[in-house]
Parts: structure tokens; sequence; C-alpha cells
């Protein structure tokens, strides 16, 4: 994890199980349009509910997906959208997953609102998938996934005029105004009268909007603007890590690439605990909380000279203190990427983890976390977002994971980027070898949940108009 224990983190999951109707009622007929849509896309949607009363806690509308055509579909690429009236314009809803036969991990909700609201519908949820979902093959569905959302303030809500619900809908059938979207391609269902099923959402930014920016254009760690804008480079010592590892200010950098100054933070060791040097740039104020969180940084899966094999963790992160074991309003929301593995797994990992409170000793966490085993060496672009719904974490523009309110940070934070060894039991060898980890900008935007792509635009029109710093988010 980010600047704590090194022991190995348990991670817990809600499952929830429901009872399963037996009445079966017919679908609802595709349109001439949509039938041909799904049978060119070979993707169908099936629908059920087991909350089937007009008004409910929550609305619990599980779906199925079926793969009807002659090629494996891609799941990351699929957008399945349920359509329904919002029970008052001001109404906040909220999204989980109760249980999936593939795992809620890789399961995303995110709501949206409609650009032609209709008498049963002005807003919708929109399912989708991390790259960890895999492929559906022809022939295959997906199984269960048991979804639900309910509003904030768990106020009962009126489903009878929701235009994708159904109460006789009790067991799964082929369900024609849910619809479905395969790499931007409508491939199933009718959309509302006046809506596309692949309008973007068009909700506009709201909350003050306050930014943090940088763009890391300093000469070296010991450049008087780096601690006039806020940063500290780490020099006590601690955790995490190997014991007895230093934290060498002196290994975050400023490099030049391409007429463009990145930071670089060296993480190195020859096989020992005082041979061994950690890196982390924080901000010195802990006064950020709600709203996006954006940087572009460069991972690593080899070191730079040396033997491979390390467990080395590359992060970027926003914290709190932990007051006392399993303190209620401690926060955390981390990007970890683990190129040779560890903490029990054997190779790449990228993990995004939300955290509610964990006990140092004994060992307890309570966090919820999305993963995706695979190489993201190179450039990456990484954004969360949160507001008083949800978290939800996005790499290079697409989702990575949606975690629940359940973890929605009591306090503010500071933000961070560090890299760290976990052990030396990846690599026992005593010669030397160092890793890199690079921070092309960070931005925060308070109170705003903003879209990658709106993220992008932000930073190009701050850089066009040559801002390399701005900090005007007030102290909390």
């Amino acid at each position: 994890m980010s600047t704590r224990t090194t022991r190995p983190r348990t991670r817990t999951a809600l499952a929830l199980t429901a009872l399963v109707g037996s009445a079966a009622l017919a679908a609802l007929p595709l349109t001439a349009a949509s039938a041909s849509d799904a049978a060119a896309g070979g993707l169908a949607v099936q629908y059920r509910t087991s909350a089937s009363g007009a008004t409910a806690d929550q609305s619990e509308p599980w779906l199925k997906l079926r793969n009807t055509g002659s090629t494996a579909v891609e799941l990351s690429k699929v957008k399945v959208r349920y359509y329904f009236k919002a029970d008052s314009p001001t109404a906040s809803y909220r999204f989980a997953c109760s249980w999936a036969v593939k795992g809620c991990s890789v399961i995303t909700g995110t709501f949206g609102t409609l650009a032609d609201p209709t008498a049963t519908a002005d807003r919708y949820l929109e399912i989708g998938f991390t790259s960890a979902a895999g492929s559906l093959s022809p022939g295959a569905d997906t199984g269960d996934m048991q979804l639900r959302f309910h509003q904030s303030t768990w106020q009962t809500l009126n489903q009878s005029d929701d235009y994708s619900f159904s109460g006789a809908q009790t067991a799964y059938a082929d369900w024609a105004r849910v619809t479905a979207q395969v790499a931007g391609a409508h491939v199933w269902g009718t959309a509302p009268a006046g809506n596309g099923p692949t309008d973007p959402p068009t909700d506009p930014p709201t909350g003050s909007g306050e930014t943090l920016f940088d763009d890391f254009s300093y000469t070296s760690h010991t450049d008087p603007a780096l601690a006039s804008h806020g940063w500290n480079v780490r020099s006590n010592s601690g955790g995490p890590g190997v014991p007895g590892a230093t934290w060498d200010p002196s290994k975050v950098t400023f490099v030049n690439q391409s007429g463009n100054t990145v930071m670089n933070l060296e993480t190195s060791s020859a096989g020992t605990g005082s041979t061994t040097t950690h890196t982390e740039v924080l901000t010195r104020a802990t006064k950020f909380k709600n709203g996006t969180y954006a940087a572009r940084v460069k991972f690593s899966d080899a070191p730079k000279y040396g033997p491979d094999g390390d467990r080395i963790v590359q992060t970027f992160f926003t914290i709190n203190d932990l007051k006392a074991p399993m303190a209620d309003d401690y926060a955390e929301y981390d990007f970890e990427y683990l190129p040779n593995g560890g903490w029990g797994e054997p190779a790449n990992i990228l993990y995004t983890t939300s955290w509610e409170t964990y006990n140092p000793d004994p060992w307890q966490a309570v966090n919820q976390h999305s993963e995706n085993r695979s190489s993201f060496a190179g450039w990456h672009d990484l954004v969360v977002t949160i507001d008083n719904s949800k978290i939800t974490y996005y790499v290079d523009g697409a989702v990575f994971g949606t975690h629940d309110a359940t973890y929605l940070p009591e306090r503010p934070m500071s933000i961070n980027f560090n890299q760290w060894l976990i052990d030396l039991d990846g690599q026992t060898s005593t010669t030397p070898r160092a890793y890199d980890q690079q921070v092309d900008y960070v931005l925060h935007v308070k109170d705003q949940v903003l879209t990658p792509a709106q993220v992008a635009t932000k930073v190009a029109s701050l850089r066009s108009a040559g801002t390399s710093f701005v900090d005007q988010v007030p102290a909390s």
C-alpha cells in the first residue's frame, strides 16, 4: 500500500444473495430497427427484477448479456443503459452490484441525464466492464449480474414510471427497453423517444471548481519553488517498504523530455535494507477531498540498470492520517502498479483501492479494490473522481473501477506520489539496480466531477495559457 505496513492486504467485498422469482412473462418485442442492430452486433440483453413493486427502497435491474454472434465480444467495449425517471429534479443515486457470476469487481455503474427527457425517463444507469471482465464467446452469456441502485438519501423510489422497469419481468428474457452498444455502436434495444442510446451525458460539471495544477517544471529537489508551491520531498525514515531503507530527496529529479519537464522518482537497492532508497513527493497540505484528481504517470516494468525482479510499488494516491486503529474517518484512494508482483501476486498487476479504515496490528483492512493483471509499462492518464455517491477510477479514458459510497472520505487528504520496495524477496542479488517512475503533471479540481476528456481539455487549456502552476484550493 501507499504509506504504511508491508503486510499482505486483506480486501473485503460484500455479496448479497437475493431470491430468484419463478414467474416468466413474455419480453417486450424488439422494434425492427433494434432487431437488425442486435443481429449485426451479435449481442442481446436479458432483464429481470427481484424488486417488482411499484415502489421500493432500491431498484434491482438484474441483467444478463448473451453473445448471439459468431465472434467474441470484448466486454470492456460494451455499455448497457437502463432508463428511469428521477424521483425529483435534484435526486442523486448510488449504484451497487450485489453479486455477479463474473465478479462485481469487473462491473461499473455510472449515471447520466437524457438530453430529451420523457414522461418515463430523464436519467439512465450505464453499466460497463473493466478489461478484467475478458471476452464473451459466441453462444456464451455473462451469467447473473444482480445490480441495484437507490437514492443517496435512501428515500423510497417510484419504479412504476421508469422506462426500463417491469414488475412482471421476474425471469430472464430479452428486453428491448435496455440498450447496448459495443465500441460506441448501437447493437441492442430502443432508447426513450428523442434520445440516442449512445448520447453522452448532459450533466455539466458542478461545484466550486478551484484548481490545483502543477506540470513539475522545476530544476531539482532543492528548487525553492517546489517548496513554495506546497510540495514536500520526503526525507524522514519509516514505512512503508524495506526495513532500514531511507527516503532520499536527491533521487527526485526533473528531466527534460522533448522540451517538456517531468518529475522522476528513482528507487534503488543492492539487496540490503541499508542500500535501499525509496522516493516520495507529497503535498504539505491535507486540504483535498471531493472532486477530480488526475495525473499523467509513466510506470516501468524493468530497472534502468541492474537485475530485474524486485517487488516494487509505483503510485499516485491521496491519503489522510489514521488517528486510531479502525478509525472511520480515515481515507485513501490509490493507483498502485506492481510490475513484478507482490502481496501474493506473481506478476504485473495494477490496483485501484478505496480505503475506509484499517488496523495495523493485527492486520485488518476495510477497503474495495479493482485490479488488472497485465503490463502497464509506459505513460498513462490516471483519473479518480469522488462525489457524494461513489469513487470512480479511470485509466487512459476508460473506467477501471467504481467503488461504493461506504468508502467516501470524511476528512481532507494530501496528494502523493511514491515508489518503494515491498521487500527484498523478489530479487535477492546484491548487484545494484534502480527503477524510475515519472510524472508529467498533477491536477485537482475541487468539488467537480470531470470526465477524462474534460481533464485533458482543462490541462491543455492551462498549458496553452502558459500556466505551469496554480493552486486555488482553499485550506481546509
